[in-house]
């Protein structure tokens, strides 16, 4: 494997009660490539092969988390959201949404969904201390569930609008589960004038390795999929998508002008923002 510094120094833990840790898990293979610690063998070796073939994915996953804080904070300290639900949030890291939103407007709360039992430990750990923020177990596909959640309604108003975080999440939502109706599915639950900030792998059509990434991936975790813009844009049917539409991560609002790419697999993460009038 390609010798990346975000890697070393993860001492295998004894997992908490009831995790399954011989089977990868989409937020463990992602906190590895953020260079997190929670995250098991099995884990690792699927993040290994990718590095293999692609070892710039640390980048990417890096770049996904710069769009998502400046989502945040355009929708906060511009827009005035003040809450903000995180589905498939994946394990915390040193930057967190409830960070980004605290820092950018007064008041701010923030729900965290996944399905993994590892974040539900984690994420509780971590947001004991905060206060403005919760993190709940449910699954994408039951929204019902997850907006009738007492932890999710004694924190968030759904009467008023919400920011809806879709990071790194569809992509794992396979063609016959329909990702657009799964995006559609949760609009009903949000106030007009609510957004949804989705990030998702791209499939630019000019790096021959997505081929086998996908394999790696989908053989490894069970499906991840690398699509088109258009097929990215559908996603947002039903919302006004705000500008600059669908673009790579590192071109989605930038704080400056955009320089140039550090590695074109940057490419392969796409971001887009959409409201619900």
């Amino acid at each position: 494997m390609p010798d990346n510094p975000w890697m070393h120094g993860h001492p295998e833990e004894a997992p908490a009660a009831g995790i399954d840790i011989s089977t990868p898990s989409f937020a463990r293979v992602y906190d590895y490539f953020l260079g997190g610690k929670d995250n098991f063998a099995a884990d690792r070796e699927v993040a290994d092969m990718v590095l293999q073939l692609v070892p710039e994915a640390p980048v990417v996953a890096r770049g996904n988390r710069v769009a998502i804080e400046r989502a945040v904070r355009y929708l906060a300290g511009e827009v005035g959201i003040r809450q903000f639900i995180d589905l498939g949030s994946g394990l915390p890291t040193s930057s967190n949404v409830h960070q980004f939103a605290k820092d950018s407007i007064d008041g701010a709360r923030v729900v965290y969904v996944d399905n993994d039992p590892i974040v539900l430990a984690h994420g509780r750990a971590l947001l004991a201390e905060d206060g403005v923020a919760a993190v709940i177990q449910a699954d994408l596909y039951e929204p019902e569930k997850i907006f009738s959640e007492p932890m999710l309604t004694e924190l968030i108003d759904l009467s008023q609008p919400v920011g809806i975080i879709l990071a790194a999440i569809i992509h794992h939502v396979p063609d016959e589960r329909n990702p657009q109706a799964v995006v559609q599915a949760l609009h009903q639950f949000v106030a007009p004038g609510s957004h949804f900030m989705l990030t998702h792998l791209h499939d630019s059509g000019d790096d021959p390795r997505v081929e086998e990434a996908k394999k790696i991936l989908q053989q490894g975790l069970g499906g991840s999929y690398f699509r088109s813009a258009a097929e990215i844009e559908s996603f947002m049917a039903g919302l006004t998508i705000l500008e600059p539409g669908v673009a790579h991560v590192t071109a989605w609002r930038p704080n400056g002008p955009v320089g140039e790419l550090e590695h074109p697999l940057h490419t392969q993460m796409a971001g887009v923002l959409g409201r619900k009038d």
